[in-house]
């Protein structure tokens, strides 16, 4: 059995952002970021894309990914889930002879994506026995204290018990940064990608994190990004 391998998931029907996998990020496909990551993390034996699209398999090959089949039918449409491509992709491989201890799958517009992270997230699961690990982000506002719009329209506490309390007293919450998740192959194979326990953080910060959903968020991206790399 090989060790890990990364499944980077790029279907190419992008519904708000046309092209979204393949879109130009400060300069090079936005694809590009999270195949080159997991190669130079040295942690993967196989860093493929699974994608139905021949334009974003090209483009994933010029970057190193391998692309060694396409996508089914099945796991093409917008009902497929990332548990159906995973699992699919899984399947393929053991056709060939090939299985993994660890999967690790990445979101092709994850460009904060760094091997640093997915290095700490193999050696997590590797030496604490994990089913699995992720990156996550503090809430940037104390989730306890939000608003809530009722039938009038008008605004109150959802939860007023913490009304008068302060931030710094609160619980600190946590929620996913959409990056990548690694996965004990087994355990996610006996629970058919439902995984909702057991699971170990890699704790990143607010700039680190953003979601790619229409094209603002695409500017704030490219914006942090630039920080970043200051």
């Amino acid at each position: 059995m090989e060790k890990a391998i990364a499944i980077i998931t790029a279907r190419g029907g992008s519904k708000r952002i046309p092209k979204k996998n393949i879109k130009e990020f400060c300069g090079k496909p936005i694809i590009a970021y999270s195949i080159e990551a997991a190669i130079k993390s040295e942690k993967f034996c196989e860093v493929m894309v699974s994608t139905d699209s021949q334009e974003i398999a090209e483009i994933a090959k010029k970057y190193g990914a391998k692309v060694p089949f396409l996508r089914s039918e099945r796991t093409s449409d917008d009902y497929a889930t990332t548990s159906d491509v995973l699992l699919e992709v899984i399947s393929r491989y053991k056709e060939q002879g090939r299985e993994f201890q660890y999967i690790c799958c990445i979101y092709p517009t994850a460009p904060f994506v760094t091997k640093e992270k997915l290095t700490e997230a193999i050696e997590l699961i590797d030496t604490k026995k994990a089913l699995a690990v992720m990156p996550i982000v503090e809430f940037s506002y104390p989730p306890q204290r939000c608003y809530v719009m009722n039938a009038n329209s008008s605004i109150e506490y959802k939860y007023p018990q913490y009304a008068q309390s302060r931030s710094q007293d609160l619980e600190k919450q946590y929620h996913d940064a959409g990056q990548f998740y690694v996965y004990d192959t087994v355990n996610y194979l006996k629970n058919q990608g439902k995984i909702w326990k057991n699971i170990l953080p890699v704790v990143v910060s607010e700039l680190e994190v953003q979601d790619i959903d229409n094209e603002t968020d695409w500017r704030l991206a490219e914006l942090k990004y630039q920080l970043m790399c200051k």
